[in-house]
């Protein structure tokens, strides 16, 4: 099993990588669109701001060959938000559009800080294969200030002042808001899960 990570410049690549190799896969971290376009699967890291890592990948070339790749690809926290159409972080960013919705800063009311950092609880909202073997109630390693639209694409969600899309799908794309990578057995059978999925 191939898997290119995605280095762009605004990622944990190295703990993705390590994850993944433990789970008996060939995870590479590249920035070459020839590999990207011809690996099995894709994970899209990411942690930063979102006008930024889209910046990175429109001068590397990557914008049209993720755009264009048909096989499973997951994006991981800022690489979930990455896969919504826009974030109103700072001025504004254009993403890649493959789910409707405007990513919006994190505003959980003043009980709570942001960002949501740390272990929430994750309630599953209809079975998926990404989430075989995940049970309601497990937790995942959160570190984030901004908020993914709750809609038709969401899988399962966490709860911080309000639902949090936890685990999203549309096709054959997947994203995680929280860092599977650091997320104890959830985490990695989530990464398992992936790994197994039908090309």
């Amino acid at each position: 099993m191939t898997v290119a990570i995605i280095a762009y410049g605004a990622g944990n690549t190295a703990s993705v990588q390590f994850a993944l190799e433990r789970l008996g896969a060939d995870a590479r971290v590249t920035s070459d669109p020839a590999e990207i376009a011809g690996a099995e699967r894709v994970i899209l890291p990411g942690v930063g701001a979102a006008a930024y890592a889209m910046g990175r990948l429109d001068a590397l070339g990557l914008t049209p060959v993720i755009r264009a790749f048909e096989r499973p690809l997951m994006g991981v926290c800022l690489g979930q938000q990455l896969l919504f159409e826009r974030s109103d972080e700072g001025a504004g960013a254009d993403l890649l559009g493959f789910i409707p919705g405007v990513v919006a800063r994190l505003d959980p009311g003043p009980s709570l800080p942001v960002p949501h950092m740390g272990w929430s609880a994750l309630s599953i909202d209809r079975d998926d294969p990404m989430l075989e073997g995940v049970a309601p109630g497990d937790h995942a390693y959160f570190v984030h200030s901004f908020l993914c639209p709750d809609g038709e694409a969401t899988l399962a969600r966490a709860d911080y002042g309000g639902p949090v899309p936890a685990v999203v799908r549309a096709g054959n794309r997947w994203g995680c808001q929280f860092h599977p990578e650091r997320s104890a057995a959830p985490g990695a059978r989530i990464l398992k899960n992936f790994l197994e999925l039908p090309a």
